[in-house]
């Protein structure tokens, strides 16, 4: 039978995106407080309890470096395959990264 899946913009997320049982419900609000500056290296957390400003799936763990500030979201340029990629992301799926 058929060899169709759907092509949405969670699909095959299953694993990805999954909170663990303790870490379920909503955030706490010291993440969604923290103000990025340019130039800062930030590391692309997709949070799944929030699908406002989500990114692809396919930025999911990587590192990028805030380009700018864009409305309540930030851009973020991150590496992929050889070429730069701006990212749009609201804080709830960005952290700083730990140096």
């Amino acid at each position: 039978m058929g060899g169709k899946h759907s092509k949405g913009y969670r699909s095959r997320t299953r694993s990805l995106l999954r909170k663990r049982p303790r870490d379920r419900g909503k955030q706490p609000l010291g993440r969604l407080l923290i103000k990025y500056s340019e130039g800062q290296r930030v590391v692309i957390k997709i949070d799944p309890s929030v699908h406002k400003g989500m990114p692809h799936k396919r930025f999911h763990g990587k590192v990028g470096v805030v380009v700018e500030e864009r409305g309540r979201a930030y851009v973020i340029a991150v590496r992929e395959g050889g070429k730069v990629k701006k990212v749009i992301a609201r804080s709830e799926h960005i952290m700083p990264l730990a140096a």
